[in-house]
């Protein structure tokens, strides 16, 4: 059975409403080797209990202590964690970086309403920015949109003006694959491993089948249909295994003509060429078709599905984090 990553500002809403004093520990910059990105959350209640991580276990002890407190105060806390690589042992974080930490309480600091459109958001999947005001509070929701290069690579931070943390709320990214084989079962693991909501496709019952892919979400559709029905956005990636023109090409075409931010094909050379004159001869320039990855993943020399899976979500992720 697969489980879905917790949204935390969901579950600090619900420890709320169940009683339980809550605080919301983000962190809002990091120096050095941080061992968490700016935006990573930790959700404590007044008994000590903790969901999430801003620092990978190193602080979190501290971090529980100091939420604590700011449930019983109703006031927020800003901590700096890590002076130097020689002094990290000593102040809890061990590889040597710096973090700093706001912690809100829910209801004096974020308010249940905010929390509210933050779930509704994250349920739509809508992108939202958190904007705070580190010395004084006061969180706004923003458009994600007004911060257009923090949402498209994700991270959260400090605004310029140095006291202002806009943190990005995205809803997962996507990664569709085409072709319920073998390299797949792999792939959908890895990609929600690596932060991605895995969504197969194919139309042939004995490939695409509960048994195969446990608890994965499975659409039984003609690819180009299932691609248009899911509406591919700027944060999706698509990645056809079929290795059947019959299948994949209609898959290919719904692709080029989205926003996908990735598009691989399994495949030879040899078959790719063939696959590029396909696409040339209904009309697509070699400009759309420079943005297929063709043969598919790194260049790992992998024989196995498994190593070919891992070569694949290598290059979605080198090509998600490299855009500029």
């Amino acid at each position: 059975m697969t489980v879905a990553a917790t949204y935390l500002p969901k579950l600090a809403l619900a420890w709320h409403r169940a009683g339980r004093g809550v605080a919301i520990a983000t962190v809002v910059q990091t120096w050095g080797s941080a061992p968490r990105p700016a935006g990573s959350q930790l959700v404590v209640d007044a008994d000590g209990a903790m969901e999430g991580s801003v620092s990978g276990g190193c602080v979190e002890g501290a971090v529980v202590t100091a939420a604590i407190d700011t449930v019983s105060t109703g006031k927020q806390a800003l901590l700096t964690f890590g002076v130097s690589d020689d002094e990290a042992f000593a102040v809890g974080l061990a590889c040597g970086g710096e973090i700093k930490v706001l912690i809100e309480p829910v209801g004096p600091v974020i308010s249940v309403e905010i929390l509210e459109r933050l779930s509704d958001a994250h349920d739509q999947s809508q992108p939202v920015a958190y904007v705070t005001d580190l010395e004084k509070g006061g969180a706004r929701l923003s458009a994600a949109t007004r911060y257009p290069d923090r949402q498209r690579t994700d991270i959260s931070g400090i605004e310029d003006d140095g006291k202002t943390f806009v943190g990005i709320h995205n809803p997962p990214l996507r990664m569709i694959i085409v072709g319920a084989v073998h390299i797949a079962q792999h792939l959908v693991a890895m990609a929600r491993a690596c932060g991605y909501h895995p969504i197969l496709v194919d139309p042939r019952p004995a490939f695409a089948s509960e048994a195969r892919f446990p608890g994965e979400t499975i659409i039984a559709d003609w690819p180009d249909e299932a691609l248009r029905d899911l509406k591919i956005d700027p944060r999706t990636a698509i990645v056809t295994l079929t290795h059947d023109p019959k299948l994949d090409d209609p898959a290919i075409v719904t692709a080029l003509e989205s926003d996908a931010f990735y598009i691989g094909c399994l495949g030879s050379k040899r078959t790719h060429a063939k696959r590029a004159e396909r696409l040339r001869e209904v009309d697509f320039e070699e400009a759309d078709i420079a943005r297929i990855h063709g043969p598919v993943g790194l260049d790992i020399g992998g024989r196995q599905p498994a190593e070919i899976a891992v070569s694949i979500m290598a290059q979605v992720t080198a090509t998600l984090r490299k855009q500029t």
